[in-house]
């Protein structure tokens, strides 16, 4: 709980009621280019909790980056209460090679909490932990599907994890999941020095989509509101409550060829359904896709060449297929969040 005093980090003062870019030194190109970590931090006028919101731990995950372009602009952040630790760009060197991972080939969300003599991923790890991860109460991870893959909006929570559950409840993503902690992630190494995080997915890599930017600006907002940092005034409200998926499993391709997908995210689903097919070059071939069990599509690829048990589609478990649809739909009808400058 961060008091009305000035909040400080890497060096630098931010007082009560003002708002600034830190840039946090992690390294140097061979050029002699600076390589910055940069966190924008907002410190209300009144106490309340520190919140970071991160994107692009892999750097082709770019939608989490619009995200966080927005969140700083909307108008509840005026009147803030707490801390807002902003990183739209971990991992520099991956975002400006438009490349997953870093240059020496390493996954940085396998590489947490990091070190200060380790590798190029262990030290950059190791400075966003002690710089913004452990100065906050909670956090909020934005990821991304990899390239030619696309998520449905969606929430991932630490099982047993009843304060996160009541965080995801709150964003009101159109599904939530337990998913197990990884060894090395951030979630893991968070957890381990107490600071809960939240995990949401959406989109595709390298490319924009506008129900993930609108889901995860709207349901960030949301749960600074339930966190008692912003009021309710311009914080779009959930029209539908999140579905809570107990599973969730991938459909592989029975053979290899070419793809032709029935279903897009968001679709619900149900047992003998066909999701697509597949057929040689030929159309002397042809093997069908079908689903086994009720639920919600929350991801599948976008590759019409495919090889025999390439990942398809992902598909949720839940009897409240449709109902998770409707959050979707209802999601993407309401209004955007345009910047000040985006409106005429």
């Amino acid at each position: 709980m961060q008091s009305t005093q000035a909040f400080q980090i890497a060096g630098h003062s931010i007082a009560p009621g003002a708002r600034a870019t830190v840039d946090i030194p992690v390294s140097t190109l061979s050029d002699h280019t600076p390589v910055n970590l940069s966190a924008h931090v907002v410190h209300g006028r009144r106490p309340g909790p520190v919140m970071f919101v991160s994107a692009a731990i892999h750097g082709d995950e770019v939608i989490g980056v619009e995200i966080v372009r927005r969140l700083l602009r909307a108008a509840p952040l005026k009147s803030m209460a707490g801390t807002l630790l902003a990183v739209p760009i971990v991992n520099t060197y991956g975002f400006l090679n438009n490349a997953r991972y870093l240059p020496d080939r390493r996954d940085l969300n396998r590489c947490f909490p990091g070190g200060a003599e380790g590798s190029m991923a262990s030290r950059l790890a190791d400075i966003f932990m002690r710089e913004v991860v452990t100065r906050a109460d909670v956090g909020i991870d934005l990821h991304s599907a990899a390239i030619h893959r696309s998520n449905l909006p969606q929430i991932r929570l630490t099982p047993g994890n009843a304060r996160l559950a009541a965080l995801g409840r709150a964003f009101g993503a159109p599904v939530m999941l337990n998913s197990k902690l990884r060894e090395g992630s951030l979630r893991m190494a968070a957890e381990e020095a107490g600071v809960d995080v939240l995990l949401f997915e959406g989109g595709e890599g390298l490319r924009f989509d506008e129900l993930a930017a609108r889901s995860g600006v709207a349901g960030i907002l949301r749960v600074m509101q339930s966190l008692g940092m912003v009021g309710q005034k311009g914080v779009p409200k959930a029209r539908a409550a999140t579905v809570m998926c107990a599973a969730s499993r991938w459909f592989r391709a029975p053979a290899g060829g070419l793809f032709r997908g029935y279903r897009a995210i968001g679709d619900a689903v149900e047992a003998g359904m066909v999701l697509g097919a597949i057929s040689d070059p030929f159309g002397e071939m042809e093997a069908e896709v079908i689903c086994d069990e009720a639920g919600i599509v929350i991801g599948r690829t976008n590759m019409p060449v495919v090889y025999e048990g390439e990942a398809l589609f992902h598909v949720a478990s839940t009897p409240r297929g449709d109902a998770a649809a409707d959050v979707a739909t209802a999601q993407m009808d309401a209004a955007p969040l345009f910047d000040e400058d985006e409106i005429l």
